[in-house]
């Protein structure tokens, strides 16, 4: 097992005008910070724009496409880190269209690689995203943790500065998925270090 401090990225994946997911990553970066055990990240996907169009070669055959813009800065910070935390809402029983792009995007930044989920919306509170978002990181051979963070009628739970207004059961929350997240970044950085058999 590795000793040294393992980086998350929390991963704001909704980039539509008057978005709340800014909040709510803070919210848990904040967590993560707490948490002791992660550097912390917040990669926001708003501040690097990818076409829907994807490169015309898979990023599972060719890991490093040209990338426009400064998206380059984005697959850098992606591979840097050891564990995600992905911030997602529900938007028409799915998750955003640019969180998926962002996805596809990449392949050898998520592989072998933990993920959780912090999921907010009017009602099912991210659920439906994060169970869509299970079986994508599955297919990139990413292990995602049991655990989640989940908002549901998410104005209710936060005030006019940001802060939770009834925060124990949702820090509670929280730290139990960052726990998880440790355990399972915390392996799968030494597996890493061992060559997969061609």
């Amino acid at each position: 097992m590795t000793s040294t401090t393992l980086r998350l990225a929390v991963i704001i994946g909704s980039v539509r005008e008057g978005r709340f997911g800014p909040v709510v990553a803070n919210w848990f970066a904040g967590q993560a910070e707490q948490h002791g055990r992660f550097e912390v990240d917040v990669v926001d996907l708003a501040d690097y724009p990818l076409p829907h169009a994807l490169p015309a070669v898979s990023p599972l055959m060719e890991p490093n496409p040209v990338r426009p813009g400064n998206t380059q800065e984005l697959s850098e910070r992606l591979a840097a880190a050891d564990a995600f935390v992905v911030v997602t809402p529900d938007i028409n029983r799915s998750f955003p269209a640019s969180l998926k792009t962002a996805i596809d995007w990449h392949y050898t930044q998520w592989n072998r690689k933990t993920i959780g989920f912090v999921g907010y919306s009017g009602r099912s509170g991210g659920l439906l995203a994060i169970e869509g978002l299970r079986a994508v990181f599955n297919e990139l051979n990413a292990h995602t943790v049991k655990d989640y963070v989940s908002f549901p009628r998410y104005f209710l739970h936060f005030g006019p500065d940001g802060a939770l207004r009834e925060p124990a059961e949702f820090e509670q929350s929280a730290q139990g998925m960052l726990d998880q997240l440790h355990w399972w970044a915390t392996a799968l950085t030494t597996a890493r270090a061992v060559p997969v058999p061609a």
